[in-house]
């Protein structure tokens, strides 16, 4: 399964920690483009310069541990799209060039589901995408989330709960399906 990681699941550093998790453990393959993570790079830069490095460190990174996750920007694709909001074309090309089955994004307003059908790509939400990956690999996305918990806590110098850390980052369905499995 290919997915195009919209820049909105890559600026909440925990979030993108447990995407490219799944994806370092064979989960899922990631999509996206220069544009994308300048955009994710560019939002960063509101913290402060410091995080602004640390996120073009982090991007260097994503090149470098998924070359395969890299598709050209697609201007002959975008010319032909139209959405709701035109900063996002270029998303929705990528997926289209880089033979993506979805596109995951928090701004379902963004990717109308029949706009995206048409295109035979779906939009997925990272919490209902996440939790079907745990459902199916319930071990190696709760050892993901529990290495990022561990990262997070260790970078913090404070203790978080796992349920906690999900919340955080807006995985409130997948938090409460892993309490329940674990209680």
């Amino acid at each position: 399964m290919r997915l195009v990681l919209d820049a909105c699941v890559l600026y909440p550093t925990v979030l993108r920690e447990i995407l490219m998790g799944c994806a370092a453990a064979g989960l899922y393959t990631p999509v996206v483009s220069e544009r994308i993570l300048r955009e994710w790079v560019r939002a960063t830069a509101k913290l402060g310069p410091v995080q602004q490095a640390l996120a073009e460190g982090e991007a260097a990174q994503l090149r470098a541990q998924f070359p395969q996750a890299m598709v050209r920007e697609q201007p002959g694709i975008e010319a032909r799209l139209l959405l709701p909001d035109p900063n996002d074309v270029h998303v929705l090309a990528v997926a289209i060039g880089g033979h993506a089955d979805g596109i995951v994004t928090f701004n379902a307003a963004d990717f109308p589901r029949h706009v995206l059908a048409e295109e035979g790509i779906v939009r997925r939400d990272p919490d209902g995408f996440l939790w079907e990956l745990w459902s199916a690999e319930p071990e190696a996305v709760a050892g993901v989330i529990a290495r990022v918990q561990a990262k997070a806590s260790q970078l913090a110098g404070q203790s978080f709960t796992r349920k906690g850390l999900l919340k955080r980052v807006r995985l409130n369905r997948l938090a409460r399906a892993m309490e329940a499995s674990a209680g």
